[in-house]
């Protein structure tokens, strides 16, 4: 089962070749999303790396927390859901 990998702290020009690089190392990476601000278009600074299995996950979580990218430590961890907002 794919389990997903947040990926903070990161240079804003990093790009998804960049960090599917950079987990390839560690298995085989199902999805890079990098996100990027709704009306600028620019890199937020932050991703979301899937990889195909929870064992690969935690080697890449592992491998490549505060290790540098682009000149900067990158903050790797696992990726909770987002908990929904309740509308009143």
């Amino acid at each position: 089962m794919a389990k997903k990998i947040y990926v903070g702290n990161m240079n804003y020009d990093t790009t998804e070749d960049e960090l599917r690089a950079a987990f390839a190392e560690y298995g085989e990476v199902a999805s890079v999303s990098i996100i990027t601000d709704r009306y600028t278009g620019r890199a937020k600074g932050f991703a979301f790396v899937e990889m195909s299995s929870e064992e690969e996950a935690a080697q890449a979580i592992a491998g490549l927390n505060n290790q540098e990218l682009g000149g900067r430590l990158l903050k790797v961890n696992e990726a909770y859901d987002k908990p929904r907002r309740r509308s009143y």
